[in-house]
């Protein structure tokens, strides 16, 4: 099958300024996402969908390609990552470029395993799913969430005040990392599917003590 690697990395961070090519303990943090998709080996091509020119440069040192440059709609901060996608798809499409799968592999991500990376493949071939992507199960329950109003608080779900912990049902959030899909569905098939990985294994990265936990759980999970 011939797959597709997007990874989308636009110029503009407001909480992290250059965060998609800022240095990560040694090398652009951009790099972590396309070395990685390289060594996999299941891509056909690694592209790049961004509107800096610094971003272009770096990802091509690094041997992803840039066909061209994301538009202006699809630069601000209201764009989603299935506008992205849809980009692409149309742009390749116009020069007849069809692929059967693609993977969009987020620029800030260093933290993904090639093991997770692989097995997100398998399940989206086996289940025949519209897409899979990687989830971390919530360390607390979302049904005993309190709102604050003025310092005030009280439950969003009364009716579990009493519930045990361990009686309630867990809950997932996407853990941000990567997203394989059929290439003609793109992110919008509802046949969606996820697996659930370590807590380790995952961290959002939205100011610098974010950052700076990332760079801790990527040494400890390559102390080896």
């Amino acid at each position: 099958m011939k797959n597709l690697a997007i990874i989308p990395a636009r110029g503009g961070s407001k909480r992290i300024p250059g965060k998609n090519t800022r240095d990560f303990l040694g090398k652009p943090i951009i790099a972590y996402s396309i070395e990685l998709a390289k060594n996999s080996g299941l891509f056909s091509e690694i592209m790049v969908s961004t509107d800096c020119e610094k971003t272009k440069l770096i990802a091509e040192n690094y041997g992803a390609v840039v066909p061209f440059f994301r538009s202006d709609e699809n630069s601000n901060d209201f764009a989603t990552l299935s506008d992205v996608v849809e980009e692409v798809k149309t742009v390749y499409q116009q020069k007849g470029i069809i692929y059967d799968n693609i993977c969009l592999i987020l620029p800030t991500a260093p933290l993904i395993t090639m093991e997770n990376l692989i097995k997100g493949y398998k399940i989206l071939l086996e289940k025949k799913a519209d897409s899979v992507r990687p989830l971390a199960q919530f360390s607390y329950p979302i049904q005993r969430a309190v709102r604050m109003c003025d310092g005030k608080i009280s439950m969003l779900n009364p009716e579990y005040q009493k519930s045990r912990s361990q009686d309630l049902e867990p809950a997932y959030h996407d853990a941000g990392q990567f997203y394989w899909m059929k290439f003609e569905g793109g992110l919008k098939g509802n046949n969606k599917f996820g697996f659930v990985i370590p807590d380790i294994q995952v961290q959002d990265i939205d100011n610098q003590s974010d950052w700076e936990m990332t760079e801790i759980k990527y040494k400890l999970l390559n102390k080896k």
